[in-house]
């Protein structure tokens, strides 16, 4: 499935399809669809009987498997079980972290294998900068002389992280964020409410997971941290505190959203993330301390890394928000 907003992009890579390269690395922010590209430029390389524009038929048998996740010519190689989606929030439960050599080793096997359709193979690898060191050089092999009819298909939120050598044995293919009009049009067609503000929360990335209470719960945090006082942080970290399905990464993202809305406000008279309290952010932006918010950013960047691990969410989320409130420390806080 293509999403809207990919028509352009699609065109763009048939204009390719005469010379393809032996492994494509797509590339792009998280949620703007880049696995789904993916796996749609997969079928249409499997289907048997394609449409115009490369289209895949979605009747034919080799579809038919590839709807049903058992086509024998593809692979998909992720540290993701197959129902977390490109661009969607961290969930609570732990994640394998890493591709590994032994999960690469297989795929590489099936490369050297004959075609099943006596066709193309095709191997998905997402997102590829989760390759640990041994499975990236692992791949790197295979790159430089893949067997022929073999696709490599790359997917990187972040290619800056892929090994140099990968990346120059890739043909690079930048997707296109969606426009703001297409991509709320399109958040509306789910049935998302405050479309507007969902989308940017997310950074103009219209692919995320949206539930409802938690939505609400953010807007409760955040008109919070718009009220900055040492009685209302200890209330902020009780209010996450009762919510036992949260993980601490939840809130510090929002509240590193706010504080980068916040310093984006006093560089530059701009907000991305929380354009619907720009009142409440204009008023502490007269307020903050540029040096201690840098220390509030660094403070949160550090702790990151652990906010999934079995650490008391309470006691450190106290602590940041104590942090926050040192930003405000030379006015008198509300």
């Amino acid at each position: 499935m293509l999403y809207p907003w990919q028509s352009e992009d699609w065109q763009r890579l048939n204009a390719e399809r005469e010379r393809m390269p032996g492994a494509w690395l797509l590339t792009g922010g998280a949620g703007i669809g880049k696995l789904a590209f993916a796996e749609h430029l997969a079928q249409s390389l499997l289907c048997e009987n394609p449409g115009a524009d490369h289209q895949p038929c979605g009747q034919c048998q080799a579809c038919r498997w590839f709807a049903s996740g058992t086509h024998p010519d593809f692979r998909r190689l992720s540290p993701f079980s197959d129902d977390e989606e490109d661009g969607k929030e961290a969930k609570t439960t732990r994640k394998l972290p890493q591709i590994k050599i032994e999960a690469v080793r297989e795929v590489i096997d099936f490369a050297h294998l004959t075609a099943h359709r006596a066709g193309r193979r095709v191997i998905l690898v997402e997102p590829a900068e989760n390759l640990n060191l041994a499975a990236a050089n692992a791949l790197l092999k295979i790159l430089e002389e893949p067997p022929e009819a073999v696709l490599f298909l790359l997917v990187s939120h972040a290619p800056q992280r892929l090994l140099p050598t990968i990346r120059s044995r890739c043909r690079q293919f930048a997707l296109t964020r969606p426009a703001e009009a297409a991509a709320l049009a399109w958040l509306r067609e789910q049935g998302i409410a405050n479309a507007e503000v969902e989308l940017a929360h997310n950074g103009g990335a219209p692919l995320f997971d949206h539930d409802p209470d938690l939505a609400a719960l953010r807007a409760q945090f955040v008109r919070g941290l718009g009220q900055p006082s040492f009685a209302g942080m200890l209330q902020l970290a009780e209010l996450v505190d009762k919510n036992k399905q949260l993980s601490l990464l939840q809130p510090l993202s929002w509240l590193q959203k706010w504080l980068h809305d916040l310093a984006a406000l006093c560089l530059a008279g701009r907000l991305r993330y929380y354009p619907d309290q720009e009142r409440a952010l204009s008023a502490l932006a007269a307020r903050c301390d540029a040096t201690q918010l840098m220390a509030c950013q660094r403070g949160l960047t550090e702790l990151a890394p652990f906010a999934q691990h079995t650490l008391n969410n309470r006691l450190q989320l106290e602590a940041v928000l104590m942090d926050y409130l040192k930003i405000f420390a030379g006015a008198k806080a509300g």
